[in-house]
């Protein structure tokens, strides 16, 4: 009985006295935020949404770099080959794949792919997102084919479900990332 009443004396310090703290730290378990000084710098460079970068990092790892079962890098998930073409690409001088493990290069070179990705695709974030998750190549068929059929390209053309509800978690966190840390981010 003891540890029932402060258990239920802990839960209504939590709801009634302590919101801010409890939502703070709700709010960092669902929708992490890591390196924002990173982020905001590389989006600034790159003509970026910072929330945007945020997201995909969110979508990608959780803010948990890793490498992938496919090979895929650090918290923007990016594959060596793909890195490597653009260090080149960008005039890197000294890039080894290793370096991908560090938050500010991998952030570094996934906004710049990022970028790379909407100038690329007219600014469509949609086309852009699916293209990071499901490759180019194919997002430029799926938008023949949605011109084919008289319409703009949009969720609901993409066929591979997996990217589809990629795009739409990175859309929705983007919103998200925008809301909650509107400060941390260069919002306000």
């Amino acid at each position: 009985m003891g540890v029932l009443m402060t258990a239920a004396a802990l839960t209504v310090f939590a709801v009634r006295i302590a919101p801010p703290l409890v939502q703070k730290a709700l709010r960092d378990l669902t929708l992490p935020l890591s390196y924002s000084s990173i982020i905001v710098h590389q989006a600034d460079a790159k003509r970026l949404d910072p929330a945007l970068v945020a997201a995909v990092i969110y979508a990608e790892t959780g803010y948990d770099a890793r490498t992938s079962s496919a090979g895929a890098v650090g918290l923007m998930q990016l594959e060596p080959a793909t890195a490597l073409a653009l260090a080149r690409q960008s005039g890197a001088t000294s890039f080894h794949v290793s370096d991908l493990g560090s938050p500010a290069v991998n952030i570094a070179y996934g906004s710049y792919y990022l970028s790379e990705l909407l100038r690329s695709f007219g600014g469509d974030e949609t086309a852009a997102l699916a293209a990071y998750n499901g490759g180019e190549t194919n997002v430029d068929h799926w938008i023949l084919r949605a011109h084919s059929k008289g319409h703009r390209f949009g969720l609901g053309d993409i066929p591979f479900p997996a990217t589809r509800a990629y795009v739409e978690e990175v859309l929705q966190a983007q919103r998200a990332y925008r809301h909650k840390y509107a400060s941390q981010l260069g919002y306000t």
